[in-house]
């Protein structure tokens, strides 16, 4: 029978530390990092920054340049998936599920109606690719139908229909806006996939490995998943309920008998909104005890923390929030409020003084606050 590990909240917020890359030394280069995180958001929202930049300097520091994310991705050391940046060694991992895809009876009957709308885009693609989806001129025989967002874009549709089956990929972008090409252009040829069940049971491992400590199963979210499966070895964590499942290098390292090993060096860090410390909300609470939520959709009378406020790290601990927005055409970044969930001593005031100037620099903005 296989041992159910009991640790402290605090062994809990290390293990995740640590397996974010946001303790101890920082990551030597950002393909390495990307392997180690399985994934980084894609989100383009740049009130501050973008999810994939923020993220990437969070751990990299200086060392993170944005062109080194362009560079990657055009290297095809990295790639798109238009859910997150992933490694391209992962991508067989993922063709068993871009062959059954998609998943929803009404998504498939529209592209069964869509034949010849569908061989036109691949065809305008095949010819003038890559190509902003606004210039990609094609017409549905059967118009996509829907409440909401997507009505009468049926392009868009078609696009993330055939992102989902491997067949268009994402080939860069143009500002924040994605380039769409042929999955061919894109992809490594001669890729056999991975069985899907056996496929599923890696991603899983990965994610595990990725996040340090997660649920094996709970409330699906879009993107990137935040449930790990029966990977890892059980857990239990002291004040929380329910069952963890634990990465077991994170275990073996939280109670080393080498001292170096075991030893926990945590930093300060502004985080991402959609940063994988923060977007499990429930592992979040769970664990750090932390009151969070992005209010960039709320009004703003409603607002607590600001409409993109950063999830501040010290150590193992999130302490606070940083209300703050890149006025790029100003030149400024306008800090509005630090906001301290637990009272700052006068170390970690200089410490989160240091990453809001070091942030400010690295966006090429003078700080005003």
């Amino acid at each position: 029978m296989t041992e159910v590990h009991r640790l402290s909240r605090q062994d809990a917020r290390r293990i995740a530390v640590r397996a974010q890359l946001l303790a101890g030394d920082r990551p030597p280069d950002l393909v390495r990092m990307v392997d180690r995180l399985t994934a980084l958001p894609v989100d383009m929202t740049a009130a501050v920054a973008t999810a994939p930049d923020l993220v990437s300097w969070a751990r990299m520091g200086s060392a993170y340049e944005p062109s080194d994310l362009d560079d990657a991705l055009a290297g095809r050391d990295l790639y798109d998936d238009g859910h997150a940046i992933r490694p391209m060694a992962d991508l067989p991992l993922h063709l068993a599920d871009m062959a059954a895809w998609p998943p929803w009876d009404v998504t498939r009957d529209w592209l069964e109606a869509n034949e010849l709308f569908r061989n036109e885009v691949l065809d305008v693609l095949d010819a003038d690719g890559p190509m902003l989806s606004r210039d990609i001129h094609a017409s549905a025989q059967v118009p996509w139908k829907s409440s909401g967002w997507n009505v009468d874009r049926n392009v868009r549709m078609m696009l993330e229909c055939l992102l989902g089956r491997g067949e268009v990929a994402i080939n860069g972008r143009q500002g924040n806006q994605r380039l769409w090409d042929l999955a061919a252009r894109v992809y490594p040829t001669g890729v056999e996939a991975v069985p899907r069940d056996e496929a599923k049971r890696a991603r899983d491992e990965r994610r595990l490995l990725g996040l340090g400590i997660a649920r094996a199963r709970g409330t699906v979210v879009p993107g990137e998943p935040i449930h790990v499966g029966e990977a890892g070895e059980p857990a239990v964590v002291e004040g929380v309920g329910g069952e963890w499942r634990v990465d077991p290098g994170q275990l073996d390292l939280l109670f080393s008998d080498d001292r170096a090993a075991s030893r926990f060096q945590g930093r300060t860090a502004l985080l991402s909104p959609f940063d994988a410390i923060v977007r499990d909300r429930r592992r979040m609470e769970d664990l750090f005890e932390f009151d969070y939520v992005l209010e960039m959709y709320k009004p703003a009378a409603k607002r607590r923390w600001g409409y993109f406020a950063l999830p501040v790290l010290q150590g193992d601990q999130l302490v606070g929030k940083l209300d703050a927005t890149a006025d790029r055409r100003a030149g400024r970044f306008f800090v509005d409020a630090v906001h301290e969930d637990v009272p700052f001593t006068k170390a970690v005031a200089r410490a989160v003084d240091r990453e809001i100037a070091a942030l400010a620099e690295r966006l090429g903005l003078t700080l005003a606050r």
